[in-house]
């Protein structure tokens, strides 16, 4: 019996892939290794680098909590080999550098916790990354290498350079070199100033190598990336402004359109921004645009309850258009309701009210925008006037998204054609699929919805893969009408890889970068961290 309960005893220690849904467990991790002397990653910063590239992120769990994490991306050896730092070569730490025809696997983060010394977590995670170098036939592991014994013992060196060969001498003992020469990694030069806030390295690292003994080094990879099919269907829903005589009938025309869909297999559909204004079609008297606020805020409940029984029971995401309404901070917001069909609510706020709803409705911009995890991959939400503001695109396909989503409400041509042209340029310079919905029709006796024009589409980059206008769909102009197409999301892995142009992987990461300096509620300021931690095996 005492053998039997042995056999059926769970492991202890597992080291595996890292899943998004690890985030909070490995923002812990890495709160309790660096403590307050580095700002650490915030989760959305963690699920960038998993959905960038799942391969390459690995994390040890010791009965069941986060011990350790490594974090790895594919690089081409020109930029891995060269002269860099860490901020750069990372994108601020969101991995978004990764490149799916790199021929050397970079390691840009090795954290383990300092409570588990004695079971070799640093070891197993350094294991598992040689094990993809090999399996991928890369050339070898590349990474900056903390020099934690450095600023002690620079009076006795003439410099980094100096530093590092007395390390390999056996003049100087440092712990994570150490570690590392231990582990057949060997030094090609110092990267200066690598990681400035790196007190104890002085800022610098070392530039460290490892060699796949299984690929000859002078014949030259040829990597591709294969044509998969990764399928998903999306709905854009043109909706009719109409009168509606109660919160259940608004309802049921929403429901229509989510049953079609469904119908359809679609895996998403997407709604207007200002679609629920219609609830104030059967007040009975005009209200002011405080009144119509406080109105629409007492039907937050109901609306993200209903679109959340729909995605469950249609088993389709939903993005809810935008719904102006009064947060609990008291502010006023227009927030873009994301219902998944596993359950799950989450909330987008519009970033940039435009000037008209700053004066009439005293809306407030948000100030955080992060891709949302769906059973498709990471998406993300544009509001209408945001998707005229590269930034935030950027920010979402940084964070992994493929797929924008831009809900928007415009009165005229020139207002649609803005909002038009700027996400047609948002799917070409960040290599991702945008998807538009509007308004058509009219509410005469509700204000900001006199006059509508829409025409709901659906953009793709321009190159071969794609549609050859750049249009995978649209609707007729001012019809209230679903429109549908599937979109491959690997051939943006392809376009990304080896497309005619490549806009993400030719970005001058040395000359600029878009700092965001907000993190959503409870996280963490998003500073980069340090290549490893203090109490860790160190290094990449």
């Amino acid at each position: 019996m005492a053998a039997a309960a042995i056999n059926r005893r769970k492991a202890k220690l597992e080291v595996r892939l890292a899943r998004a849904s690890d985030a909070p467990g490995i923002a812990a991790l890495v709160d309790r290794v660096y403590g307050d002397r580095m700002s650490g990653y915030s989760r959305g910063m963690i699920r960038a680098q998993i959905n960038h590239y799942p391969e390459g992120q690995f994390i040890a769990l010791y009965e069941g909590e986060v011990v350790g994490y490594c974090a790895s991306m594919r690089l081409d050896e020109r930029l891995a080999l060269s002269p860099h730092n860490w901020a750069e070569i990372t994108n601020d730490g969101l991995g978004s550098r990764h490149d799916a025809t790199g021929d050397w696997l970079y390691g840009y983060e090795m954290c383990v916790d300092p409570k588990r010394r004695g079971v070799r977590i640093g070891q197993r995670l350094y294991d598992e990354r040689k094990a993809l170098a090999q399996r991928l036939e890369l050339k070898g592991i590349v990474f900056g290498a903390r020099m934690p014994a450095y600023a002690r013992s620079r009076r006795k060196v003439a410099g980094p350079d100096d530093y590092i060969a007395a390390v390999v001498e056996g003049k100087i003992k440092d712990p994570t070199i150490g570690f590392q020469l231990r582990n057949g990694f060997e030094p090609i030069g110092v990267l200066p100033d690598y990681l400035p806030e790196d007190r104890q390295s002085l800022g610098h690292a070392a530039h460290m190598v490892w060699r796949n003994p299984y690929v000859d080094p002078d014949e030259p990879p040829r990597f591709r990336v294969p044509r998969d099919v990764e399928s998903v269907r999306i709905a854009t829903c043109q909706f009719q402004a109409r009168a509606v005589q109660s919160f259940e009938e608004f309802v049921r025309n929403v429901e229509y359109f989510v049953d079609v869909a469904s119908d359809y297999r679609a895996d998403f559909i997407v709604f207007p921004e200002l679609f629920t204004l219609q609830l104030l079609a059967y007040e009975k008297e005009h209200l002011t645009p405080m009144e119509a606020i406080d109105r629409l805020t007492d039907h937050t409940p109901k609306l993200t309850a209903e679109l959340s029984r729909m995605a469950l029971e249609y088993n389709i995401n939903i993005i809810g258009g935008s719904h102006p309404t009064r947060t609990d901070d008291g502010d006023i917001q227009n927030v873009a309701y994301v219902c998944l069909r596993d359950g799950s609510v989450h909330g987008q706020e519009k970033i940039h009210p435009t000037p008209n709803e700053r004066y009439w409705w005293k809306i407030k911009g948000g100030n955080s925008i992060e891709a949302i995890q769906t059973d498709c991959g990471p998406i993300g939400v544009l509001i209408c006037y945001d998707s005229e503001f590269p930034e935030l695109g950027r920010r979402l396909v940084d964070q992994g998204a493929r797929i924008i989503f831009v809900p928007f409400c415009t009165d005229s041509r020139q207002g649609y054609l803005r909002v038009r042209y700027c996400s047609q340029a948002r799917a070409i310079e960040n290599q991702c699929f945008v998807v538009l919905s509007g308004n058509v029709g009219n509410l005469p006796n509700v204000d900001n919805m006199d006059i509508q024009y829409a025409q709901s589409c659906i953009l793709t980059p321009c190159d071969f893969p794609f549609a050859r206008d750049g249009v995978a769909a649209e609707a007729s102009e001012n019809v209230e009408t679903l429109t549908i197409s599937d979109v491959n999301l690997a051939d943006l892995t392809w376009a990304r890889a080896e497309g005619t142009v490549q806009n993400l992987n030719d970005r001058r990461f040395d000359l600029y970068r878009v700092a965001w300096t907000r993190n959503p509620p409870g996280e963490r300021p998003s500073a980069p961290p340090p290549t490893c931690g203090t109490a860790g095996p160190g290094g990449g």
